[in-house]
């Protein structure tokens, strides 16, 4: 009998049902008196746990509320945005909205401090 590589294995398991691949997985293990579920089990944990361990590196820099002095936002969110009067109005009157999606964290930092001198409030997502 020929020797089968792992690529050739893989292949023939890309062609078998789950029902075929079920029964396979059972007589391997009657076979080799193993157990498939647990390192199955383990693999399956680790890349879920990998995620809580990255450092988040954008934010979205979220305008909850407006406060009294809306102009001083306003002028503020159109230097932060490069938008147009009417566009940061807009933005403005829409609060809460985003007013920058996907920025760095001294880009989000920057924004949201200068969105709080101006009188609003703002939130780092």
């Amino acid at each position: 009998m020929a020797k089968l590589s792992a690529d050739e294995l893989i292949d023939a398991f890309k062609e078998m049902t789950l029902v075929e691949l079920s029964d396979f997985v059972k007589k391997f293990e009657d076979e080799f008196d193993v157990e498939a579920a647990a390192p199955v089990a383990a693999v399956a944990a680790a890349p879920a746990a990998a995620p809580a361990e990255e450092e988040k590196t954008e934010f979205d820099v979220v305008l909850s509320a407006v406060g009294d002095k809306k102009i001083q936002v306003i002028k503020a969110v159109k230097a932060i945005t490069n938008l147009g009067l009417a566009e940061a109005k807009a933005l403005v009157d829409g609060a809460p909205k985003a007013v920058l999606e996907g920025a760095k964290k001294e880009d989000a930092d920057k924004a949201k401090s200068q969105l709080e001198e101006a009188g609003a409030t703002v939130e780092l997502k």
